[in-house]
């Protein structure tokens, strides 16, 4: 029996980082308002100022600061109305010394004056004068031109995802498209004559394939495009046949299944084949997550990933490298983790990443981190947990109340 070559993951990746150099993503331009959650592929620079008047931030009088000074409820500052000013509309006319205009929130502050005072320090004292009961210093209450988004200023970087709040600046700025990465086209085959379909009824020996509908969602979460899944036998010709036909139109191909060293597994020939060669890994010292092939062909553009059968194991893998990869490429930031205490020794495997779903509780001092322990072919090992940890290769395992870094799921 052939023995597996194992890459550790930072090999694995290095070679994946490899074969994708020069490589970039495919860009598209859409307009804002399909581009929630759409990652951008360059970065988005302001052509304006934002705001680009002056604009009060509450409803009040424009006044000059220094006719306030000393303005209080015992001695109250007079200063004559001279109008008011609509929102959406220039002012006007502009304000002298010992003169006032009423702006409402988001009006266009005159000429002259360089505060506002908040009309619950005013009353009106006759038809053509306001007392003013608070001294306001200058800029009070007062946007200046710029102080939301300045001309030429950096609104959004490449690698972002577009947020909501991220609409909202391009929108300020007058934006109305922008060029993001077109999401990776995935094809998922589960291979295997034990499994059927969801809906379907296990006979003796069978069970349910997970990995379909748990690798699409995992793709899905990652901003791609499940073009097809498969749930395939195991027939090498038929195995080869759709993985050629996923190659054509396909970024990303998975196969799940058939990819360590039994029998019936096939799947590493296979893709050789497909690829021309281009398998380029066969195995990983990763625990779960062993028998894993990485290939890419050349000729297509696409890159071919072996999974392991078991679910936890396929889920890990993709998340591993697949979303690693796409994140990598398109420049996002790296994932956000939370730090918690381990609520148990964790052993882990001899020469091997070990990688343990865990759930997260809130501790007395911080999150707490309960190991999820369950075979690789058990998927409520994943479904009940919140996120991961990881134990290096060179350690034996994680003592019960270490700080560790727990890497939240999808």
């Amino acid at each position: 029996m052939k023995l597996l070559r194992v890459d550790t993951l930072e090999e694995a990746r290095g070679k994946l980082k490899g074969v994708f150099a020069g490589r970039a993503p495919e860009t598209e331009l859409t307009g804002c308002a399909d581009a929630l959650g759409r990652i951008l592929a360059e970065d988005v620079v302001s052509g304006e100022a934002v705001p680009s008047f002056y604009r009060s931030s509450v409803d009040g009088y424009a006044v000059r600061s220094a006719d306030t000074a000393g303005a209080s409820e015992s001695i109250p500052a007079f200063l004559e109305m001279i109008g008011e000013i609509s929102v959406g509309t220039a002012a006007g006319r502009a304000i002298g010394s010992g003169q006032c205009m009423y702006v409402p929130t988001g009006g266009m502050v005159p000429e002259g004056a360089d505060a506002v005072v908040m009309v619950e320090y005013c009353e009106p004292f006759d038809a053509d004068h306001v007392a003013v009961y608070e001294a306001v210093p200058f800029g009070s209450s007062v946007v200046v031109p710029g102080e939301d988004v300045k001309k030429g200023q950096l609104l959004l970087a490449r690698g972002s995802a577009v947020s909501p709040a991220g609409l909202g600046a391009l929108a300020a700025a007058g934006i109305t498209e922008v060029s993001v990465y077109k999401p990776w086209r995935v094809s998922i085959l589960s291979t295997g004559d034990e499994l059927v379909a969801p809906g379907g009824c296990p006979g003796p020996g069978q069970v349910r394939d997970v990995n379909s509908a748990g690798l699409a969602a995992s793709a899905a979460n990652a901003g791609f495009q499940v073009i097809r899944t498969a749930l395939l036998a195991d027939d090498e010709p038929l195995l080869e046949a759709a993985v050629r036909e996923a190659a054509e139109d396909s970024d990303l191909v998975l196969v799940s299944g058939g990819s360590s060293q039994g029998k019936k597994d096939v799947t590493c020939e296979v893709l050789d084949r497909v690829s021309g060669g281009g398998v380029f890994t066969h195995g990983l010292a990763l625990k779960p997550g062993k028998p894993t092939i990485l290939g890419f062909d050349s000729g297509r553009g696409a890159l071919l990933m072996g999974l392991p059968g078991h679910p936890v194991a396929a889920l890990t893998v993709f998340r591993l490298l697949a979303f690693w990869l796409w994140r990598e490429l398109t420049g996002q930031r790296e994932e956000w983790s939370v730090r918690a205490r381990m609520s148990m020794n964790l052993a882990s495997a001899p020469g091997k990443l070990t990688c343990v779903p865990v759930r997260l509780y809130r501790g007395a001092d911080g999150y707490e981190a309960e190991p999820v322990l369950g075979k690789s072919g058990l998927i409520t090992t994943m479904s009940q947990a919140d996120g991961y940890v990881m134990a290096e290769m060179n350690r034996e395992g994680l003592k019960r109340g270490e700080w560790v870094e727990i890497h939240r799921f999808l």
